[in-house]
């Protein structure tokens, strides 16, 4: 758990203003968030990243609140006693997140044909070295201190919908948003005529460059989900703020919207 959300959870715990001083000492006690250094959470280091994430947190003097309880869902995670332990909804959203985004379990994206299950759940994108983006997104990435650059739900195929954002075949978000990053653009007028004026796609010779791309640079995981798909994606929206995801996300960038925007101008432009 990043430390932004586990102040999250901590303010959502409380159901009250805190100071950085309370919450660093909850921390230090549940364990919820640990430094790698193992040494304890200080009050400067909570102001410091409440102050990074003003979409999430309203500070008033010395106390802080969360802006918004709508899609942070507050998880039960404190031992049982006896036989009173987690509830069965608690328990499946801590341990199926916790599958999902260890990092342990991503595989390189160009070992993953073949092995795709067609099967509904959640999916993860890693970047492996994210300084080989461009300055304005590595910099992201390293101000949130994670390499997650897009979290998805496959509602029907896990097999299917991973095909349509790493490998083209079909109308995939990520697809577009990573072509755009890598200065990719549509050809000028391929969604003339189209019915949806939405879903471009790039020249086949450099659907084929962004594959490799993705292939070289990109790690992925994914856990088998079938209920409440939408709401377990909210929750990792809202603690990672993965990079390129645009809806649902508080930490989703302008600059992506602009990219995706130019390259459907482009392809909607007549000769």
């Amino acid at each position: 758990m990043t430390l932004h959300a586990a102040i999250e959870q901590v303010l959502a715990q409380g159901k009250r203003m805190m100071t950085p001083v309370e919450i660093a000492d909850s921390l230090n006690k549940n364990s919820w968030y640990s430094k790698k250094d193992g040494s304890a959470i200080k009050s400067s280091q909570i102001g410091a990243r409440v102050k990074n994430y003003p979409h999430l947190f309203r500070k008033e003097g010395s106390l802080i609140s969360l802006k918004s309880n709508t899609g942070t869902k507050k998880l039960n995670i404190t031992k049982p006693k006896g036989k009173v332990g987690l509830s069965d909804e608690n328990l499946k959203l801590k341990l199926t997140l916790k599958v999902l985004m260890n990092e342990k379990n991503f595989k390189p994206a160009g070992e993953i044909d073949g092995n795709l299950p067609d099967i509904p759940g959640l999916y993860c994108l890693r970047i492996a070295q994210p300084g080989i983006l461009p300055v304005s997104f590595s910099s992201v990435l390293k101000s949130r201190e994670h390499n997650i650059i897009y979290i998805g739900i496959a509602s029907k195929s896990l097999r299917k919908r991973l095909n349509q954002e790493l490998r083209a075949k079909g109308h995939g978000t990520f697809f577009r948003s990573i072509g755009a990053v890598l200065g990719y653009v549509p050809e000028k007028g391929s969604l003339v005529g189209k019915r949806n004026q939405n879903n471009y796609r790039f020249a086949k010779g450099d659907e084929k460059k962004i594959i490799a791309w993705i292939n070289e640079n990109l790690r992925v995981n994914w856990v088998q989900l079938e209920e409440d798909l939408s709401s377990f994606e909210a929750v990792l929206l809202n603690e990672q703020l993965p990079l390129l995801n645009i809806a649902g996300n508080p930490g989703a960038l302008e600059e992506i919207r602009l990219l995706r925007n130019k390259c459907k101008q482009i392809a909607r432009t007549k000769d």
